[in-house]
């Protein structure tokens, strides 16, 4: 799957000024976060920090979920594409590929927290915003696995991948150690193979 064909969250094409406010209001959602955590998080509450109206800030995002998981999107759309490496085997080209993945809110438990909440939000336009998430993760799992890459094996990764950021989400696995995991997985899957 190229990059071209992942099916992105609609957006309208932002002026310079309403840009400017949806990164003010995401990065205020992230600093309300490390103060008050999911729980204690409202749009309204983001956009007076952002300094916007609550109205504007639901003009961009209908929900505090929406706007958690569009704060992880644009993280994850920020980070470098991996390229093809044909020195590695490929049980390392997946960790590789996912590496930064992990790393996305590794140092912000207020932020992972929220993250996994919301993300499993059955919300129509956080749905939007996992689908994208998903297929971006796709997307890097099929790019490490070059043209030789099975449907199967990728649709296994990607469940993989899956369950272990529900695993990180709730404590039980660090977000730093998903590659390693995620590589271990890839081992498996491989037969093994270094």
């Amino acid at each position: 799957m190229s990059r071209t064909s992942i099916t992105a969250p609609p957006r309208r094409v932002l002026s310079e000024k309403q840009a400017d406010t949806v990164d003010r209001l995401a990065d205020a959602a992230v600093e309300e976060l490390r103060l008050h955590g999911y729980d204690g998080l409202t749009v309204r509450n983001v956009a007076r920090r952002a300094g916007v109206a609550a109205a504007t800030a639901y003009t961009y995002f209908a929900s505090k979920d929406h706007l958690v998981a569009e704060v992880f999107w644009r993280r994850l759309d920020a980070l470098p594409r991996p390229g093809v490496d044909l020195e590695l085997s490929p049980r390392h080209c997946v960790a590789a590929a996912l590496t930064g993945t992990g790393l996305l809110v590794a140092d912000e438990p207020e932020l992972a927290a929220a993250c996994t909440t919301a993300i499993l939000s059955s919300e129509p336009n956080v749905r939007r915003v996992r689908d994208a998430i998903g297929a971006d993760i796709a997307d890097r799992l099929a790019v490490a696995l070059g043209p030789d890459g099975s449907p199967e094996i990728l649709r296994l990764l990607n469940l993989v991948y899956t369950g272990a950021l529900v695993q990180a989400g709730m404590g039980n696995l660090e977000y730093g150690d998903l590659s390693g995991r995620m590589e271990e997985a890839a081992g498996v899957i491989f037969g093994g193979a270094s």
